[in-house]
Protein backbone atom coordinates (compact mmCIF):
# COMPACT_ATOMS: atom_id res chain seq x y z
CA UNK A 1 0.00 0.00 0.00
CA UNK A 2 1.24 3.80 -0.17
CA UNK A 3 1.15 4.85 2.84
CA UNK A 4 1.61 8.76 3.79
CA UNK A 5 2.99 9.47 7.22
CA UNK A 6 2.27 13.36 8.67
CA UNK A 7 4.99 14.32 10.54
CA UNK A 8 8.33 13.60 10.73
CA UNK A 9 9.08 13.54 15.07
CA UNK A 10 10.38 10.72 16.87
CA UNK A 11 6.89 9.15 16.25
CA UNK A 12 6.41 9.46 12.55
CA UNK A 13 10.14 8.54 12.14
CA UNK A 14 9.33 5.48 13.36
CA UNK A 15 6.49 4.65 12.15
CA UNK A 16 7.71 5.67 8.92
CA UNK A 17 10.61 3.13 9.34
CA UNK A 18 8.19 0.63 10.65
CA UNK A 19 5.86 0.81 7.79
CA UNK A 20 8.64 0.50 5.66
CA UNK A 21 9.89 -3.00 7.16
CA UNK A 22 5.83 -4.64 6.91
CA UNK A 23 6.40 -3.51 2.80
CA UNK A 24 4.57 -0.27 2.39
CA UNK A 25 5.36 2.56 0.07
CA UNK A 26 5.86 5.13 2.36
CA UNK A 27 5.90 9.02 2.30
CA UNK A 28 7.03 11.29 4.77
CA UNK A 29 5.52 14.81 4.81
CA UNK A 30 6.37 17.35 7.53
CA UNK A 31 7.34 21.50 7.71
CA UNK A 32 10.73 21.62 8.75
CA UNK A 33 13.90 20.87 6.83
CA UNK A 34 14.63 17.58 8.93
CA UNK A 35 13.57 14.65 11.04
CA UNK A 36 13.18 15.56 14.94
CA UNK A 37 13.10 19.28 15.02
CA UNK A 38 10.06 20.49 17.33
CA UNK A 39 9.38 18.69 20.10
CA UNK A 40 11.22 15.39 19.64
CA UNK A 41 14.99 17.77 19.59
CA UNK A 42 15.35 18.47 23.02
CA UNK A 43 13.16 16.49 25.32
CA UNK A 44 14.57 15.25 28.75
CA UNK A 45 16.29 12.00 27.00
CA UNK A 46 14.74 10.11 29.38
CA UNK A 47 13.52 6.34 27.83
CA UNK A 48 11.44 5.64 31.22
CA UNK A 49 9.49 2.28 30.72
CA UNK A 50 9.40 1.87 34.44
CA UNK A 51 9.15 5.76 35.47
CA UNK A 52 5.42 6.24 33.19
CA UNK A 53 2.30 7.55 34.91
CA UNK A 54 -0.03 10.00 33.74
CA UNK A 55 -0.38 13.50 35.17
CA UNK A 56 -3.78 12.88 36.21
CA UNK A 57 -3.84 11.60 39.38
CA UNK A 58 -5.21 11.43 42.97
CA UNK A 59 -4.53 14.82 44.70
CA UNK A 60 -3.07 16.67 41.79
CA UNK A 61 -5.45 19.13 41.56
CA UNK A 62 -4.82 20.51 45.45
CA UNK A 63 -1.10 19.92 44.46
CA UNK A 64 -1.57 22.33 41.33
CA UNK A 65 -3.19 25.17 43.11
CA UNK A 66 -0.21 24.77 45.80
CA UNK A 67 2.14 24.64 42.57
CA UNK A 68 0.32 28.15 41.09
CA UNK A 69 2.13 30.03 43.73
CA UNK A 70 5.87 28.32 43.87
CA UNK A 71 8.50 30.34 42.45
CA UNK A 72 9.99 26.98 40.73
CA UNK A 73 6.66 25.27 40.47
CA UNK A 74 6.58 22.09 37.86
CA UNK A 75 3.12 23.22 36.20
CA UNK A 76 2.24 27.07 35.13
CA UNK A 77 -0.89 27.57 33.99
CA UNK A 78 -1.49 30.75 31.41
CA UNK A 79 -5.81 30.38 30.85
CA UNK A 80 -7.54 32.22 28.32
CA UNK A 81 -10.46 31.74 26.58
CA UNK A 82 -9.74 28.88 24.73
CA UNK A 83 -12.07 26.11 24.75
CA UNK A 84 -9.94 23.43 23.88
CA UNK A 85 -7.58 24.64 26.68
CA UNK A 86 -11.15 24.36 29.13
CA UNK A 87 -12.30 21.07 27.83
CA UNK A 88 -8.92 19.52 28.08
CA UNK A 89 -7.95 20.76 31.37
CA UNK A 90 -11.92 18.98 32.27
CA UNK A 91 -11.47 15.95 31.37
CA UNK A 92 -8.12 15.62 32.85
CA UNK A 93 -9.45 16.34 35.76
CA UNK A 94 -12.39 13.62 35.46
CA UNK A 95 -8.98 11.04 35.38
CA UNK A 96 -7.77 12.45 38.65
CA UNK A 97 -8.94 9.55 40.39
CA UNK A 98 -7.43 6.33 42.10
CA UNK A 99 -9.42 3.73 40.01
CA UNK A 100 -8.96 5.97 36.48
CA UNK A 101 -5.23 6.86 37.41
CA UNK A 102 -4.80 2.66 37.81
CA UNK A 103 -6.49 2.19 34.37
CA UNK A 104 -4.04 4.74 32.45
CA UNK A 105 -1.00 3.86 34.24
CA UNK A 106 -1.65 -0.11 33.45
CA UNK A 107 -2.40 1.11 29.89
CA UNK A 108 0.62 3.33 29.83
CA UNK A 109 3.01 0.59 31.47
CA UNK A 110 1.85 -1.69 28.70
CA UNK A 111 2.68 0.09 25.85
CA UNK A 112 5.93 1.27 27.42
CA UNK A 113 7.22 -2.12 27.79
CA UNK A 114 6.58 -3.22 24.75
CA UNK A 115 8.40 -0.55 23.51
CA UNK A 116 11.26 -1.51 25.38
CA UNK A 117 11.47 -4.66 23.53
CA UNK A 118 11.05 -2.72 20.36
CA UNK A 119 13.68 -0.50 21.09
CA UNK A 120 16.20 -3.23 22.23
CA UNK A 121 15.32 -5.17 19.02
CA UNK A 122 15.57 -2.34 16.60
CA UNK A 123 19.26 -1.16 18.26
CA UNK A 124 19.99 -4.57 17.40
CA UNK A 125 19.28 -4.74 13.94
CA UNK A 126 20.43 -0.92 12.57
CA UNK A 127 23.49 -0.25 15.50
CA UNK A 128 22.34 2.82 15.79
CA UNK A 129 24.13 4.94 18.58
CA UNK A 130 22.69 7.82 20.33
CA UNK A 131 24.39 8.37 23.29
CA UNK A 132 22.61 5.50 24.51
CA UNK A 133 22.81 4.62 28.59
CA UNK A 134 21.04 1.68 30.08
CA UNK A 135 21.32 2.34 33.97
CA UNK A 136 17.76 3.39 35.05
CA UNK A 137 16.06 5.78 36.12
CA UNK A 138 15.90 6.72 40.12
CA UNK A 139 12.71 8.92 41.13
CA UNK A 140 14.60 10.94 43.61
CA UNK A 141 12.24 12.29 46.75
CA UNK A 142 13.06 15.31 49.07
CA UNK A 143 10.33 14.45 51.62
CA UNK A 144 9.02 11.67 53.22
CA UNK A 145 5.71 12.41 52.26
CA UNK A 146 7.22 12.22 48.64
CA UNK A 147 8.14 9.01 49.84
CA UNK A 148 4.71 7.89 50.98
CA UNK A 149 2.77 8.90 48.22
CA UNK A 150 5.37 6.20 45.74
CA UNK A 151 3.54 3.66 46.88
CA UNK A 152 0.21 3.50 44.43
CA UNK A 153 3.22 3.47 41.75
CA UNK A 154 5.30 0.50 43.46
CA UNK A 155 1.67 -0.92 43.61
CA UNK A 156 1.30 -0.73 40.00
CA UNK A 157 4.75 -1.59 39.02
CA UNK A 158 4.01 -4.72 40.58
CA UNK A 159 0.88 -5.55 39.14
CA UNK A 160 2.16 -5.12 35.58
CA UNK A 161 5.52 -7.26 36.54
CA UNK A 162 8.12 -4.20 36.05
CA UNK A 163 10.99 -4.22 38.01
CA UNK A 164 11.92 -1.56 40.62
CA UNK A 165 13.73 -0.75 43.96
CA UNK A 166 12.76 1.33 46.75
CA UNK A 167 16.03 2.65 48.05
CA UNK A 168 17.05 5.14 50.78
CA UNK A 169 19.50 7.63 51.13
CA UNK A 170 22.94 5.48 50.97
CA UNK A 171 20.88 3.12 48.05
CA UNK A 172 20.25 6.25 45.96
CA UNK A 173 24.17 7.43 46.57
CA UNK A 174 24.83 3.71 45.52
CA UNK A 175 23.36 4.58 42.24
CA UNK A 176 24.06 8.07 41.32
CA UNK A 177 27.63 8.51 43.48
CA UNK A 178 27.31 12.04 43.23
CA UNK A 179 24.59 12.80 45.34
CA UNK A 180 26.87 11.69 48.10
CA UNK A 181 27.67 15.51 47.82
CA UNK A 182 23.77 16.30 48.76
CA UNK A 183 22.94 13.83 50.81
CA UNK A 184 21.07 15.64 53.35
CA UNK A 185 18.76 17.02 50.79
CA UNK A 186 17.11 13.21 49.74
CA UNK A 187 15.42 10.61 51.99
CA UNK A 188 15.00 7.99 49.34
CA UNK A 189 14.31 6.98 45.75
CA UNK A 190 12.37 4.58 43.47
CA UNK A 191 14.79 3.05 40.85
CA UNK A 192 12.79 1.70 37.74
CA UNK A 193 16.44 -0.31 36.15
CA UNK A 194 14.94 -1.57 33.28
CA UNK A 195 14.84 2.22 32.47
CA UNK A 196 17.61 3.77 29.55
CA UNK A 197 18.47 7.26 28.53
CA UNK A 198 19.38 9.23 25.29
CA UNK A 199 19.70 11.83 22.39
CA UNK A 200 16.52 11.36 20.91
CA UNK A 201 17.45 13.66 18.00
CA UNK A 202 20.38 12.18 17.31
CA UNK A 203 18.32 8.40 17.04
CA UNK A 204 15.13 10.18 14.98
CA UNK A 205 18.08 11.49 12.72
CA UNK A 206 19.49 8.46 12.29
CA UNK A 207 16.68 6.09 12.18
CA UNK A 208 15.48 8.30 9.28
CA UNK A 209 18.67 7.34 7.49
CA UNK A 210 18.05 4.00 8.05
CA UNK A 211 14.12 4.30 6.83
CA UNK A 212 15.46 5.79 3.29
CA UNK A 213 17.34 2.84 2.99
CA UNK A 214 14.49 1.02 3.13
CA UNK A 215 13.11 3.04 0.04
CA UNK A 216 10.54 5.80 2.69
CA UNK A 217 10.59 9.42 0.61
CA UNK A 218 11.04 12.39 3.32
CA UNK A 219 9.09 15.52 1.93
CA UNK A 220 10.59 18.56 3.89
CA UNK A 221 9.31 22.26 4.01
CA UNK A 222 5.74 21.02 2.88
CA UNK A 223 2.82 22.60 4.48
CA UNK A 224 0.45 20.05 5.62
CA UNK A 225 -2.72 21.77 4.33
CA UNK A 226 -5.43 18.99 4.65
CA UNK A 227 -6.83 15.71 4.15
CA UNK A 228 -8.46 14.89 1.08
CA UNK A 229 -11.52 12.51 2.27
CA UNK A 230 -14.06 11.09 -0.29
CA UNK A 231 -17.02 8.89 0.45
CA UNK A 232 -15.89 8.35 4.30
CA UNK A 233 -12.25 7.19 3.10
CA UNK A 234 -9.03 9.21 3.22
CA UNK A 235 -7.55 9.57 -0.08
CA UNK A 236 -4.76 11.41 0.51
CA UNK A 237 -3.27 14.80 1.71
CA UNK A 238 -3.27 18.58 0.10
CA UNK A 239 -0.08 20.53 0.63
CA UNK A 240 1.26 23.90 -0.40
CA UNK A 241 2.74 22.33 -3.35
CA UNK A 242 0.08 19.68 -4.43
CA UNK A 243 -1.86 16.82 -3.07
CA UNK A 244 -0.51 13.71 -2.12
CA UNK A 245 -2.13 10.47 -2.62
CA UNK A 246 -2.49 7.22 -0.84
CA UNK A 247 -4.45 4.22 0.17
CA UNK A 248 -3.88 5.12 4.24
CA UNK A 249 -2.81 8.12 6.11
CA UNK A 250 -1.32 7.87 9.33
CA UNK A 251 -1.41 11.89 11.59
CA UNK A 252 1.75 12.23 13.87
CA UNK A 253 1.93 15.72 14.25
CA UNK A 254 2.09 15.83 17.95
CA UNK A 255 -0.19 18.55 19.13
CA UNK A 256 -1.23 19.85 16.19
CA UNK A 257 -2.53 16.79 15.13
CA UNK A 258 -6.01 17.89 16.84
CA UNK A 259 -5.96 20.65 13.95
CA UNK A 260 -6.14 18.60 10.92
CA UNK A 261 -8.88 16.01 11.83
CA UNK A 262 -11.56 18.72 13.32
CA UNK A 263 -12.59 19.69 9.72
CA UNK A 264 -13.62 15.92 9.43
CA UNK A 265 -15.55 15.79 12.61
CA UNK A 266 -13.20 13.94 14.46
CA UNK A 267 -12.67 15.85 18.24
CA UNK A 268 -9.22 14.50 19.19
CA UNK A 269 -8.64 15.53 22.98
CA UNK A 270 -5.53 16.24 22.62
CA UNK A 271 -3.53 19.44 23.61
CA UNK A 272 -0.32 21.26 23.47
CA UNK A 273 1.57 21.28 27.42
CA UNK A 274 4.68 23.18 26.78
CA UNK A 275 7.88 21.46 28.36
CA UNK A 276 11.62 23.38 28.79
CA UNK A 277 15.08 21.78 28.36
CA UNK A 278 18.88 23.04 29.38
CA UNK A 279 21.39 21.18 27.71
CA UNK A 280 24.89 21.43 29.80
CA UNK A 281 28.05 20.77 28.74
CA UNK A 282 29.77 18.87 31.90
CA UNK A 283 32.52 20.25 33.92
CA UNK A 284 33.11 17.90 36.37
CA UNK A 285 32.31 14.25 36.19
CA UNK A 286 32.41 12.76 39.45
CA UNK A 287 29.45 16.00 40.37
CA UNK A 288 27.30 14.59 36.98
CA UNK A 289 24.56 12.41 37.11
CA UNK A 290 25.37 8.43 35.58
CA UNK A 291 21.76 7.99 33.86
CA UNK A 292 18.36 10.38 34.94
CA UNK A 293 17.63 11.15 38.48
CA UNK A 294 13.92 12.95 38.06
CA UNK A 295 13.58 15.62 40.62
CA UNK A 296 10.02 14.35 42.34
CA UNK A 297 9.65 18.10 43.53
CA UNK A 298 10.18 20.62 40.50
CA UNK A 299 9.05 17.16 38.15
CA UNK A 300 12.69 17.94 36.86
CA UNK A 301 14.31 15.14 34.79
CA UNK A 302 18.05 15.58 34.60
CA UNK A 303 19.68 13.18 32.33
CA UNK A 304 23.57 12.51 31.64
CA UNK A 305 23.71 12.60 27.84
CA UNK A 306 27.45 11.82 26.81
CA UNK A 307 29.44 14.79 27.71
CA UNK A 308 26.36 17.05 28.72
CA UNK A 309 23.67 17.05 30.91
CA UNK A 310 19.96 17.30 29.40
CA UNK A 311 17.63 19.13 32.29
CA UNK A 312 13.87 18.77 30.80
CA UNK A 313 10.74 19.25 32.74
CA UNK A 314 7.81 21.36 33.77
CA UNK A 315 4.14 21.80 32.24
CA UNK A 316 3.34 25.00 30.91
CA UNK A 317 -0.49 25.29 29.86
CA UNK A 318 -0.53 28.25 27.39
CA UNK A 319 -1.55 27.26 24.38
CA UNK A 320 0.25 27.15 20.93
CA UNK A 321 3.30 29.40 22.26
CA UNK A 322 6.66 28.83 22.29
CA UNK A 323 8.35 31.46 24.32
CA UNK A 324 11.46 31.07 26.39
CA UNK A 325 10.46 32.21 29.61
CA UNK A 326 13.27 33.62 31.53
CA UNK A 327 11.74 32.35 35.02
CA UNK A 328 11.57 29.02 34.05
CA UNK A 329 15.59 28.96 32.98
CA UNK A 330 15.91 29.52 36.49
CA UNK A 331 13.76 27.11 37.77
CA UNK A 332 15.43 24.00 35.18
CA UNK A 333 19.09 25.48 36.82
CA UNK A 334 18.21 25.73 40.42
CA UNK A 335 16.81 21.73 40.44
CA UNK A 336 20.36 20.83 38.28
CA UNK A 337 22.80 22.93 40.76
CA UNK A 338 21.36 22.16 43.71
CA UNK A 339 21.89 18.47 43.15
CA UNK A 340 24.67 17.93 40.12
CA UNK A 341 26.78 21.06 40.08
CA UNK A 342 28.82 18.99 37.49
CA UNK A 343 27.96 21.37 34.47
CA UNK A 344 28.67 24.97 33.39
CA UNK A 345 25.19 26.41 33.25
CA UNK A 346 26.32 29.60 32.05
CA UNK A 347 26.83 27.79 28.77
CA UNK A 348 23.82 25.70 28.80
CA UNK A 349 21.75 25.93 25.72
CA UNK A 350 17.51 27.23 26.42
CA UNK A 351 14.87 25.35 24.70
CA UNK A 352 11.30 24.90 24.60
CA UNK A 353 9.04 21.84 22.95
CA UNK A 354 5.17 21.16 22.79
CA UNK A 355 3.90 17.97 24.20
CA UNK A 356 0.73 16.64 22.74
CA UNK A 357 -0.98 15.77 26.19
CA UNK A 358 -3.99 13.74 26.46
CA UNK A 359 -6.20 14.01 29.53
CA UNK A 360 -6.01 10.28 30.30
CA UNK A 361 -2.04 10.44 29.68
CA UNK A 362 -2.50 7.73 27.33
CA UNK A 363 -1.60 8.27 23.45
CA UNK A 364 -4.12 7.56 20.72
CA UNK A 365 -2.86 4.79 18.52
CA UNK A 366 -5.37 3.39 16.27
CA UNK A 367 -7.63 3.76 13.24
CA UNK A 368 -10.50 6.46 13.03
CA UNK A 369 -14.33 6.37 11.54
CA UNK A 370 -12.52 7.26 8.46
CA UNK A 371 -11.45 4.44 6.68
CA UNK A 372 -7.49 4.25 5.69
CA UNK A 373 -7.26 6.99 8.17
CA UNK A 374 -4.59 6.64 11.36
CA UNK A 375 -3.55 8.17 14.31
CA UNK A 376 -0.55 7.94 16.36
CA UNK A 377 0.18 11.12 18.58
CA UNK A 378 -0.60 12.22 21.83
CA UNK A 379 2.24 10.82 23.69
CA UNK A 380 2.65 13.93 26.00
CA UNK A 381 6.38 13.70 27.43
CA UNK A 382 6.71 9.71 26.63
CA UNK A 383 7.28 10.06 23.31
CA UNK A 384 10.87 8.78 23.11
CA UNK A 385 9.67 6.30 25.68
CA UNK A 386 6.84 5.03 23.90
CA UNK A 387 8.10 5.56 20.31
CA UNK A 388 9.01 1.97 19.08
CA UNK A 389 6.67 0.29 20.51
CA UNK A 390 3.65 2.71 19.15
CA UNK A 391 5.36 2.43 15.73
CA UNK A 392 4.87 -1.43 15.28
CA UNK A 393 1.32 -1.49 16.64
CA UNK A 394 0.24 1.41 14.01
CA UNK A 395 2.06 -0.51 11.71
CA UNK A 396 0.19 -4.09 12.67
CA UNK A 397 -3.21 -2.00 12.45
CA UNK A 398 -2.32 -0.65 8.97
CA UNK A 399 -0.89 -4.13 7.68
CA UNK A 400 -4.32 -5.54 8.74
CA UNK A 401 -2.41 -7.19 11.24
CA UNK A 402 -3.21 -7.91 14.59
CA UNK A 403 -0.93 -6.34 17.33
CA UNK A 404 1.38 -7.97 19.64
CA UNK A 405 0.07 -6.36 22.36
CA UNK A 406 -3.59 -5.74 22.96
CA UNK A 407 -4.29 -2.00 21.72
CA UNK A 408 -7.69 -1.63 21.45
CA UNK A 409 -8.38 0.02 24.34
CA UNK A 410 -5.62 3.00 22.42
CA UNK A 411 -7.78 3.92 19.99
CA UNK A 412 -9.74 7.14 19.88
CA UNK A 413 -12.57 5.30 20.52
CA UNK A 414 -11.93 4.84 24.00
CA UNK A 415 -13.32 8.77 24.01
CA UNK A 416 -16.68 8.05 23.03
Amino acid sequence: MKVLVLGAGIIGVTSAYQLAKAGHEVTVLDRQPGPALETSFANAGEVSFGYCSPWAAPGIPLKAMKWLFMEHAPLILRPKLDIAMIGWMARMLRNCTSARYAINKSRMLRLADYSRIALAELRSETGIAYDERMQGTLQLFRTSQQLDASAKDVQALAADGIPYEVLDPAGCIRVEPALAHVREKIVGGLLTPKDETGDCFKFATALAEQAENLGVRFVWDTDIRSLDVEGGRVRGVVTGRQTYHADAVVVALGSYSPLILKPHGIALPVYPVKGYSLTIPITDAARAPESTVMDETYKIAITRLGDRIRVGGMAEISGYTNDLGAARRRTLEHSVTDLFPGGDASQATFWSGLRPMTPDGTPVIGPTRIAGLYLNTGHGTLGWTMSCGSARVIADLVSGRKPEIDATDLAISRYG
